[in-house]
């Protein structure tokens, strides 16, 4: 009896212990064959791919005398975008690991890609491109052809941070010289809060200023979580407290056509009603925005400031180009 009670007091000692692992291995939970099983079998194809085409060279790292692999090695990607090896070693065999945006903007350029590859690999990766300026992909000619059919009513391509990624030359007829300003600064909501000549020209700016705002936070609460909303948000906290402000009263409201009072420093009062036409299916629910004048005398002076211009009305230009004054895409 003696030796058979002591027998179960002994145990926990042998079971409680397990041996340590040094890194877990991530647990593959989605079922083979389904879709983020094969995105993640595309992204370590993709990201092999890219690896081998860069030369030890192109990123300033010695070739050596026993390289073996065509482009780069593994722990010289890990190296570059500073991420551990082991890590980047599971993205390409495709284990199932949470991947952050910062990560993968790291790696996109330790691997020199270029503009369609960053897209291609951040959704593969699922995940949202923290670099503003990167969301600006080609627009599909019929847009084109829509944004120069509608001179000489400005229109714009944008999306819902309100990023003006493309606009006809009726657009900077009424509301400036976009070609001249930064790229990140083409935003209507930046503009409408830190511009001294939007603040003039708008006739109802606080309360276009107060919409905007209230729009904004409400698109928040499903892209909060995004690198390029926050960095726009925190931007505008840190030049405008008219923004602060609004941005504490915590109002939200939705999109809502409504007329735009805009007086034009050379043909007076324009008055302007917005229509929207959503370009799906396009990435971030980009939106083909129409300034309609809302009645004849605002039609017959967006016609006349388009001969005072000279040039023609409905030109397309790409609202996300690094350079100033590039010329018309179209």
């Amino acid at each position: 009896m003696t030796t058979t009670a002591s027998t179960p007091s002994t145990r926990p000692a042998t079971t409680t212990t397990p041996a340590p692992a040094p890194v877990p291995a991530p647990a593959d939970t989605a079922p083979a064959g389904s879709g983020a099983d094969i995105r993640r079998q595309e992204l370590a194809a993709f990201l092999r791919s890219r690896r081998e085409r860069v030369t030890p060279e192109q990123v300033g790292l010695p070739r050596g005398t026993r390289r073996r692999t065509p482009g780069l090695r593994r722990e010289e990607v890990a190296q570059l975008a500073c991420v551990g090896v082991t890590w980047y070693t599971w993205l390409e065999q495709a284990r199932s690991i949470k991947v952050s945006a910062q990560v993968i903007d790291a790696i996109a350029r330790a691997l020199l890609m270029d503009p369609s590859e960053r897209a291609h690999l951040f959704a593969l990766a699922g995940a949202v491109d923290p670099r503003p300026e990167a969301e600006c992909t080609a627009l599909s000619a019929e847009v084109r052809r829509l944004l120069r059919r509608l001179g000489p009513y400005p229109a714009t391509v944008q999306n819902g941070r309100y990023d003006v990624l493309a606009y006809n030359r009726s657009w900077t007829h009424v509301f400036g010289d976009f070609d001249a300003m930064a790229p990140r600064d083409r935003n209507c909501l930046w503009l409408l809060a830190t511009s001294e000549s939007w603040r003039e020209t708008f006739i109802d700016r606080d309360e276009m200023l107060r919409d905007l705002v209230a729009k904004f936070r409400g698109s928040m609460a499903e892209h909060g979580a995004e690198p390029a909303w926050r960095e726009l948000r925190d931007r505008l906290a840190g030049v405008s407290a008219e923004f602060r402000e609004l941005w504490e009263r915590h109002e939200v409201a939705t999109m809502s056509p409504h007329v735009k009072r805009y007086q034009h420093p050379q043909v007076g009062l324009l008055r302007l009603e917005h229509r929207m036409l959503w370009t799906a299916p396009l990435m971030q629910a980009y939106r083909l925005i129409a300034y309609v004048p809302a009645d004849d005398v605002t039609e017959e002076r967006l016609e006349r400031l388009a001969e005072l211009s000279g040039s023609d009305a409905g030109g397309v230009r790409d609202g996300c180009s690094r350079s100033a004054g590039r010329p018309p895409a179209e």
